[in-house]
């Protein structure tokens, strides 16, 4: 009988496999980095087949290292990078050019000159999301309009478009499945929330042929069986979500009001908000959450772009870190950050601000300032930024929010979610298991091939580690929220 769920978790540095017993206890966990590609100045871009084959190489060597063969892995559940678009041949599988990663802020011109246009309040209406570069549907209409002979290919039918999911799904199943879910299909700004299908308006106005579209299929169920020649048999693709909706499912946000954020590459603060979509005023998304059956959960998200990957820029840019663990012991060696404030604007901001030409810039340097102040002002950034989603969320919603349950790599840093606790006034929740990212996507697998009857079940697996509450007076944290908005605003246009 199989007894394990199999979570390929594919992110914006890194390939992972973590293989969970159905009690949510890991038992293999196997990570790679992959590289990174910047061609210019705000441009991002991944190589697909590098993407491939390191997520099929964790993955074999996470079930090699429990001696676990494909009969014995019950479903395998997807959760990945969002918004980043692949572009590949129908008949050979093989990418026409490098994956363009959320990140990329090449379209932003584009996106301008459609406001301009006066089309944003209908993609708005119709998507939950802001014209923005973030988002698939510019990137793949400058792919088709840059790539020599892309758009007549597309248009016989010989390309196929995908984010992530559907990229390795297509793989696993050998060609057989072109398919995604709509927490990923909601993130591509050609995705109708509302009808829960591809917007043939939207297509028209990208100039995106339908042909070139993956089926949307429900997050949770049977999406096709991998070609028994990767694991020695097949093995069910029964979960995908983006990996922030899987961290939100992970983490048993269930309920309309639930919250979590997620301190990964990007930072991402979402809530559930029902079965109805919110269309926010205040910088905010509305999206998908996951659809289980003919129910669908919405959510409200929050995006900061660079949240974790500040840690990384320290580490390989500036060389101050060895590694990310060293940052919670340097930040304690000084009291403050002696007035110095991070803006880690690399590829512009994302919420609540939306500014593609923002760059980034350290504020309030002196003679005095050592590297202490700046890795300690770095790890502050990531909750200045949370502070700033969060209170436009609270702004759209009317209701204060009594707990934040956190996530992601860097959630394992005591001193930041002391400061973010600080820095919010709010109860911060860190669970035992902090990988709910991958979590979630194994449980929508088990949920989907019927290891778990409900979602009922998921609740009793989930275990706290630790909460932190906040230790500042609210004059403090004002004179410091104070201070990162100022700093914010010098960033603000920079590249325009």
């Amino acid at each position: 009988m199989a007894k394990y769920l199999l979570a390929l978790d594919q992110g914006t540095t890194s390939s992972r496999c973590i293989i969970f017993d159905c009690q949510g206890n890991i038992c293999s966990k196997v990570q790679r980095e992959f590289p990174q590609i910047f061609p210019r100045d705000g441009w991002v871009e991944h190589d697909a087949t590098e993407i491939w084959a390191s997520q099929m190489g964790v993955a074999v060597e996470a079930m090699l290292a429990i001696g676990a063969s494909a009969a014995d892995i019950a479903a395998i559940g997807i959760t990945n990078q969002r918004e980043t678009v692949v572009v590949w041949e129908k008949a050979t599988g093989k990418p026409i050019c490098n994956a363009v990663v959320w990140q990329c802020r090449r379209t932003a011109e584009d996106c301008e000159r459609l406001k301009r246009e006066g089309v944003e309040n209908e993609i708005r209406t119709r998507t939950g999301l802001l014209l923005d570069p973030y988002f698939s549907a510019t990137k793949l209409k400058w792919i088709l309009d840059h790539v020599e002979g892309a758009r007549e290919r597309a248009q016989r039918g010989e390309l196929l478009f995908g984010t992530i999911d559907t990229w390795l799904i297509y793989q696993l199943t050998g060609g057989k499945i072109h398919a995604t879910d709509p927490s990923n299909a909601a993130r591509t700004m050609l995705f109708n929330i509302h009808t829960l299908e591809w917007d043939a308006e939207l297509l028209r106005l990208f100039d995106i042929p339908a042909c070139m579209m993956p089926k949307v299929l429900p997050s949770s169920g049977v999406f096709g069986y991998t070609d028994a020649r990767l694991f020695g048999g097949e093995i069910p693709i029964a979960g995908v979500a983006g990996d922030q909706q899987a961290a939100l499912f992970g983490q048993c946000c269930f309920d309309a009001g639930d919250a979590k954020n997620t301190y990964g590459t990007g930072g991402f603060l979402l809530m559930n908000t029902g079965k109805a979509p919110i269309l926010p005023k205040q910088g905010l998304l509305s999206t998908v959450g996951w659809q289980i059956g003919n129910k669908v959960s919405y959510v409200l998200e929050g995006s900061v772009f660079v949240c974790g990957a500040v840690i990384q820029w320290l580490r390989d840019g500036l060389g101050l870190v060895k590694n990310a663990a060293d940052t919670e012991h340097m930040a304690n060696k000084v009291p403050d950050s002696a007035g110095v404030y991070l803006v880690p604007a690399f590829v512009g901001l994302g919420a609540p601000y939306w500014d593609a030409y923002a760059r980034g810039g350290i504020q309030g340097l002196t003679r005095a300032t050592n590297k202490y102040h700046i890795v300690r002002a770095a790890l502050e950034s990531m909750a200045y930024q949370t502070a700033d989603v969060l209170a436009a969320m609270q702004t759209e919603t009317g209701t204060p929010l009594s707990a934040l349950r956190v996530d992601g790599g860097a959630s394992a840093n005591n001193f930041l979610l002391q400061f973010q606790a600080d820095i919010l006034g709010t109860k911060l929740i860190r669970p035992a298991c902090v990988e709910t990212t991958a979590w979630g996507a194994a449980t929508l697998a088990g949920l989907g091939v019927g290891v778990y009857s409900d979602i009922d079940e998921l609740h009793a697996a989930r275990r706290i580690d630790r909460t932190f509450g906040a230790q500042m007076s609210a004059v403090e944290r004002e004179q410091l929220l104070e201070g990162w908005h100022r700093a914010v605003e010098r960033t603000l246009g920079w590249a325009k």
